[in-house]
């Protein structure tokens, strides 16, 4: 059957034959897909899946990946395509490298990513040692981003599908890590994956999508932190850029940079927009949206996988936002045009046209001066 790849090309290795793939698996269509071309190379493959949740309490939840059902479609994919599955328990580590964090995060005034913070952890850094540890000459995934050879080595490039691209969430990936890993999913939209899990037989091929963040599957962020920092969450005033109080919250936890709903604040010309938090006197600013403007940010935890590259390039400061033209010196991103929503906490991930230099996370932003 013609699947519209080319399996040995995507794997990248100089013959698959006599050689061992692992891929992670997370019970999904993207990374069953993944087994499934593995195999077609001639390569020993082995499915590893890291339980990420108590099991009891994952059966049945729906939109999480890692889960109690998620396991048993992952096994179910691994024995149709006759390849061992192995399950590790990391739910321990997940919790300290990832859930913990979110909630800290969150109590400190900052708009984390736990995507992110999975990917370099659990996901990347561990999957990787167990592969290692499996003999495997490869950890395969079903990121949609492109794993493209360049003159000085493995070089990480968007996803061929602009809807799926998901280099915004593996900027963090270094160098030895991008030799070793394999994305074969990155040059296909997602239909087609799609399209290739239906005529291989596979039952996920129609299974809806994971959810972003995974462990909360309802939305309800705070609600979470509450659970988990049930001492920490306390309220304050809401005050303008001046310090007048406008009124009062619930906690930081329930606001971001650039929120105007859940304010609950009216009578004013013009609508307001949560400028800044500020954890240290529980306040919350807010402002026009001018005054949300951003000219530059300085960055921490810089991870560059770019080489000596001295051209233009553009970043990107949301997971949905377009790359925009911008400088970097010396750990200051600096935006050609201000930029809005550019939140603490978030990460900056910087491009010269479709491949991956690197990025950070935003520590602090530098505010624009715009006219009223």
């Amino acid at each position: 059957m013609d699947n519209g790849i080319d399996q040995d090309g995507e794997f990248q290795l100089d013959d698959p034959r006599g050689k061992r793939i692992v891929v992670a698996m997370s019970g999904g269509v993207d990374s069953s897909v993944v087994a499934a071309l593995a195999v077609r190379t001639g390569a020993e493959v082995i499915g590893v899946t890291l339980q990420l949740y108590d099991h009891g309490e994952a059966v049945g939840r729906a939109g999480a990946c890692c889960a109690g059902r998620d396991i048993r479609d992952a096994r179910a994919v691994c024995d149709r395509l006759g390849i061992a599955h192995y399950v590790f328990d990391h739910e321990s580590a997940f919790r300290t490298s990832v859930v913990d964090k979110f909630a800290d995060e969150y109590l400190a005034g900052r708009t984390p990513i736990p995507c992110v913070s999975c990917n370099t952890g659990p996901k990347f850094t561990d999957l990787l040692g167990l592969a290692r540890e499996l003999g495997a000459d490869c950890l395969a995934t079903g990121h949609y981003v492109r794993r493209v050879p360049g003159p000085a080595g493995a070089e990480l490039h968007r996803g061929a599908d602009p809807a799926r691209d998901q280099s915004y969430f593996l900027f963090a990936t270094t160098q030895p890590q991008l030799d070793y890993l394999r994305f074969p999913l990155g040059g296909l939209p997602k239909s087609r994956v799609r399209e290739i899990a239906a005529e291989l037989g596979l039952g996920v091929a129609a299974k809806p999508d994971s959810q972003d963040i995974c462990f909360v599957p309802d939305g309800d962020y705070a609600g979470l932190v509450r659970k988990l920092r049930p001492d920490a969450v306390s309220g304050g005033d809401i005050v303008d850029l001046s310090g007048e109080k406008l009124g009062e919250h619930r906690g930081l936890i329930h606001f971001t940079v650039g929120q105007r709903r859940g304010l609950e604040i009216g009578g004013h010309a013009e609508p307001l927009y949560v400028v800044r938090l500020e954890p240290a006197t529980a306040r919350v600013v807010v402002g026009p949206r001018r005054a949300l403007a951003v000219e530059a940010a300085s960055l921490e935890n810089v991870n560059w996988i770019g080489g000596d590259h001295d051209g233009p390039l553009t970043a990107k400061v949301r997971s949905m936002a377009r790359p925009v033209p911008a400088r970097f010196v010396d750990g200051r991103l600096s935006f050609d045009t201000p930029e809005y929503g550019v939140a603490p906490g978030q990460a900056a991930v910087l491009y010269a046209g479709e491949r991956i230099l690197g990025g950070g996370w935003i520590a602090a932003t530098e505010a624009a001066l715009i006219a009223a």
